[in-house]
C-alpha cells in the first residue's frame, strides 16, 4: 500500500517492509517468501520475534546493513560475513543509510510485567523503536513499548506503527493515548495477531483512533 509516496507492506506482527528507492526491513519474523533483497534491515531489540536469525537469514545479502540495537549483538554477529555492514545503536543514535535518516527512539514497558516489579522490556536495557525519515516523511516504529513519555518528543510524525496487543505493549487504550499525543497523519496497528492480540483489537483501535488520525489496518503479506 502506497502512503504519501512509499510503500508500505505489514509482514505480520511487527514486522514491515517500506519501499521508496530502497528496500527497509524491520524486525523481519516469520516471513512467507525469502528475498535476499534488502537493503537496509532495522532490529528493535533481540526477542525473538523481532531479532529472528532465521528470518533474517531469509532477507540478507552482500549489499545490506543492518541496523540493531546493542544488546543484539550476539545473534547479529552471525551476520558480519553476509552484509556490507553492521551499526549497533542505542537510544538517540541517528545516521543516514541511502535516502533514509534513522534515529533511535527509546522504547520500553512501565507497566507489563513478567514478574513483580519486573517489566518485559526494562528501559536500561536499551531497546529502541525508530522513526525513519525518507524525504521529508517521517515514520515511527515504535518497538515494543508502552505509551512513554519519549513520545511527546518525537516532532512531527506523518506515519506511526504503533503496537496495540497489550500484554508486552501498549494495548488498544494506551495506544490511542499515543496517538493524541503523537499526532500522525496515518497510523497502522501491528503487534497483534500471532503472539498477542487479535484482529478484534484491530478493529476496536479503528474504531477509537480515527477520531485522532486515518487508521489504516494492513493485510498481513
Amino acid at each position: 500500500m502506497e502512503i504519501l509516496g512509499i510503500d508500505f507492506h505489514w509482514l505480520g506482527h511487527a514486522a514491515f517492509k517500506i519501499e521508496k528507492e530502497q528496500k527497509i526491513f524491520i524486525d523481519p519474523f516469520q516471513l512467507r517468501v525469502p528475498e535476499r533483497d534488502a537493503d537496509l534491515i532495522l532490529v528493535t531489540h533481540d526477542h525473538f520475534d523481532h531479532c529472528s536469525i532465521d528470518d533474517i537469514e531469509k532477507i540478507v545479502n552482500q549489499q545490506a546493513v543492518i541496523i540493531a540495537a546493542k544488546m543484539c549483538g550476539a545473534k547479529i554477529d552471525n551476520f558480519k560475513s553476509k552484509v556490507a555492514r553492521i551499526i549497533y545503536f542505542s537510544p538517540g543514535d541517528t545516521i543516514k543509510i541511502n535516502n533514509a535518516l534513522i534515529e533511535a527512539i527509546p522504547a520500553y514497558n512501565i507497566n507489563k510485567f513478567r514478574a513483580p516489579g519486573v517489566v518485559f522490556h526494562p528501559k536500561e536495557m536499551g531497546y529502541v523503536g525508530y522513526v525513519i525519515e525518507i524525504d521529508k516523511v517521517r515514520i515511527y516504529h515504535a518497538g515494543d513499548t508502552d505509551f512513554i513519555p519519549e513520545m511527546s518528543n518525537l516532532g512531527k510524525i506523518d506515519i506511526a506503527l504503533l503496537p496495540i496487543g497489550g500484554t508486552y505493549t501498549m494495548n488498544v487504550e494506551e495506544a490511542v493515548e499515543a496517538v493524541k499525543t503523537i499526532k500522525p497523519k496515518y497510523t497502522i496497528p501491528m503487534h497483534y495477531g500471532s503472539i498477542v492480540g487479535s484482529e478484534r483489537d484491530a478493529e476496536k483501535f479503528e474504531q477509537i483512533a480515527s477520531a485522532y488520525t486515518k487508521v489504516i489496518t494492513m493485510e498481513k503479506e
